[in-house]
């Protein structure tokens, strides 16, 4: 039927909504979302899972998230992700065997500081401290005396304010290897969504905060991360970790860990969205994004490297996945013009990380980018962001009639969902409803297909009432997340195949489907059949 149809297929992704019970703190369910309610009653709908092995990460124990969901999406099966990959590489003992690390004892034997620079928490989102604390250890059973670890505090991806645990963890073991002689030390830190971590160059004075607190040590002063924990939660009562101000650790002689010539430096986060520009800021000849007032000559490794295409950062520790002949591909061998939108904050999802983590478009001539550029605001403080936006230029490549395929990605679910301000993610997330329903409507007037569905959870779990008082959870869920088509021709008999633990991995060959075109042999198998 769809064969001999060619009826535009349009995927709305709603980042960050799980499907959970009902309850007074899971956004979605409080929410007046009819269009969702609606979805929810039709013979398509299911359930995905979007955590866990299910989108390739080391156990499900582990939480899904925007990039790796859409890796799965755009992949149409299961690729070992950064965590996994890291892990192995740790287990196998592959990590002092690398070029890379031999020249870390080189540089350091030479004189040169270690310096680690990444997020501190156990998130297994953006990185873990276990792989901190491992390349600690390496360094001192290599011979490394000066270690300085730069930390960016999480407060997302775990609990809002569970930094202190996590740097005593770091502190103890920094002391066990002072009290053999090595000077290791906590040199600066900052909250991730105010130091360092930007993405998408939505907000370059994010890491320029990172730069004069890592390299240049003129942030605020302390003479310890613990100080600085305590003193900032006393005078910014109601922030999360996340966005605590930047700060500097001194003694007499000033910052305990400027970066300078000579020195090494690893970016511990093996997810690269949130660290490129930090590497940009070291590397690229031409930066621009702030003034860097000092320009230290160092090594740099990350973790991983974070975009292969333009070779970012040019030496890493482990290699990151290798994803090739996605739908991307498929659809373009294919001769499928599509188009791909959403706002800056997720841009590079539907774009990037859809692409199996290529920065260029897969096939040029028949693509179509749409970024359209977020405010710089806090998420809770505009809770709609820029879905009307989004919604309304969708709308306006559908009425064009050159689309068959289009994807598009609403962050306000997971965005607004991780301030943990409950009533903003609500409103956000009536308002994406609104908008769904306008699109449905759309491809309904062109005779074409809608598929919904969420990368991962979020916002179906904002926290919990203590005693009267609000205590919000800004990380993700394990929650599965919902899935269902919509055709304009409601007659359209489309059967649910039967599939053991069916997750995001699905969607790819079911695109494939419902655009009439075969699905490769070693694509996962689409959620739906058609039946005659």
């Amino acid at each position: 039927m769809y064969k001999d149809r060619h009826a535009p297929v349009l995927l709305v992704i709603l980042d960050g909504v799980g499907e959970a019970p009902p309850s007074d703190t899971n956004a979605v369910s409080c929410a007046h979302t009819p269009v969702l309610d609606w979805l929810r009653t039709l013979p398509t709908y299911c359930q995905l899972k979007a955590h866990g092995t299910a989108v390739g990460m080391p156990s499900d124990e582990d939480m899904g998230n925007s990039e790796v969901g859409h890796n799965t999406l755009g992949a149409g099966r299961v690729f070992k992700q950064g965590a996994a990959l890291v892990e192995a590489a740790i287990r196998q003992h592959l990590i002092p065997q690398t070029s890379e690390w031999q020249q870390v004892q080189r540089q350091c034997q030479n004189g040169g500081v270690l310096h680690l620079i990444g997020l501190l928490s156990d998130g297994n989102v953006h990185s873990h401290i276990d792989h901190t604390l491992y390349l600690i250890d390496l360094a001192a059973q290599s011979g490394v005396s000066e270690l300085r670890c730069h930390i960016l505090l999480d407060g997302r991806d775990v609990a809002a304010r569970s930094a202190m645990g996590y740097v005593q963890q770091l502190e103890a073991c920094l002391q066990s290897y002072r009290d053999k002689g090595l000077s290791y030390w906590v040199a600066s830190g900052g909250g991730r969504m105010v130091t360092t971590m930007d993405r998408y160059q939505a907000d370059w004075s994010i890491v320029e905060r990172g730069w004069q607190a890592h390299v240049l040590g003129t942030a605020r002063p302390f003479a310890s991360a613990t100080e600085a924990l305590l003193t900032l939660y006393q005078e910014n009562p109601h922030d999360s970790d996340q966005t605590l101000p930047a700060f500097t650790i001194v003694s007499e002689a000033g910052a305990v860990g400027l970066i300078e010539d000579g020195d090494v430096v690893i970016i511990t986060n093996f997810r690269g969205d949130r660290v490129i520009e930090l590497t940009q800021a070291f590397e690229d000849p031409e930066f621009k994004g702030f003034e860097r007032v000092r320009i230290p000559n160092v090594h740099l490794i990350g973790m991983m490297q974070y975009d292969g295409d333009l070779n970012i950062p040019r030496h890493f520790l482990v290699s990151p996945p290798q994803i090739d002949g996605g739908v991307a591909d498929v659809m373009g061998q294919a001769g499928v013009r599509s188009f791909a939108i959403s706002e800056t904050q997720k841009y590079g999802h539907v774009t990037y990380f859809w692409n199996g983590n290529r920065s260029d478009k897969v096939a040029p001539h028949l693509e179509t980018y749409i970024e359209i550029p977020s405010d710089r605001l806090g998420f809770d403080q505009a809770p709609d962001m820029k879905a009307r936006e989004i919604t309304a230029k969708t709308i306006q490549l559908i009425e064009t009639g050159r689309y068959r395929f289009g994807r598009v990605n609403f962050p306000n679910g997971d965005m607004v969902g991780h301030t943990g301000n409950l009533a903003a993610t609500i409103q956000s997330l009536e308002t994406v409803d609104a908008c769904l329903g306008q699109l449905i409507a759309a491809m309904d007037q062109v005779g074409g297909v809608t598929v919904v569905v969420a990368d991962h959870g979020n916002a179906d779990d904002m926290g919990q009432w203590v005693q009267g008082a609000w205590v919000p959870k800004t990380a993700h869920t394990l929650n599965p997340v919902p899935f269902a088509v919509v055709d304009s021709q409601r007659g359209v008999r489309l059967q649910r195949a039967t599939i053991l633990n069916p997750g995001l991995s699905n969607v790819a060959a079911t695109l494939l489907v419902l655009l009439g075109l075969s699905v490769p042999d070693y694509f996962d198998p689409p959620l739906m059949t058609v039946l005659p």
